[in-house]
């Protein structure tokens, strides 16, 4: 599988993973304080190739994202499920530990976040379908964010996200038609 776009990951960890799994060019943030030289360069492959960004499922991971995501607009996003980026041994979360068939699923699938917003689903919409601030809820927004490919995301963040990647009702609604069979099928 050979990626057109220039893949931004944390490491050189990150990239040999990658290049595992698909064929494929990176860009190295080498932590999250992002400096100017990366920003610059990653503005450059937007420019000429595309960009995804790929960065690991936690905290450090998601400040880059954003950090890269208000600098440069218009780039692409992958994401890991936790679960995928957990090494197995236990110690660490992050793209290097990620298996072939998951980076290619996670890049298959790579979307652009869209600064215009515009909102399909509400807030209520989320309470209502216990995505926020009841019991099981963070469960429930892990399988979601599986589910529609847009990542984890804390309470706060998911309907910024939904509206982020336009996830449509139609979408969110069959999404939580699976994940309420999921429930139910334990």
């Amino acid at each position: 599988m050979k990626i057109k776009e220039i893949i931004v990951v944390e490491g050189k960890d990150d990239t040999t993973t990658i290049k595992r799994a698909v064929d494929a060019d990176t860009i190295e943030t080498n932590g999250s304080a992002v400096n100017q030289t990366t920003i610059e360069k990653v503005k450059r492959a937007q420019a000429t190739r595309g960009v995804i960004i790929f960065t690991d499922p936690d905290y450090p991971g998601e400040k880059i994202r954003k950090t890269i995501a208000a600098a440069v607009p218009g780039c692409k996003h992958a994401f890991l499920p936790k679960e995928a980026a957990i090494a197995k041994r236990g110690k660490g979360v992050g793209v290097e530990h990620a298996s072939p068939e998951d980076i290619r699923e996670a890049l298959k699938d790579a979307q652009i976040m869209h600064e215009v917003i515009s909102e399909e689903i509400t807030q209520e919409d989320l309470v209502t379908a216990g995505l926020i601030g009841g019991e099981g809820s963070k469960e429930r927004r892990i399988l979601l964010g599986k589910l529609l490919k847009i990542g984890y995301t804390n309470g706060k963040q998911l309907h910024k996200r939904l509206m982020m990647f336009r996830i449509s009702r139609q979408e969110f609604a069959e999404a939580l038609r699976v994940l309420r069979q999921e429930e139910k099928n334990g």
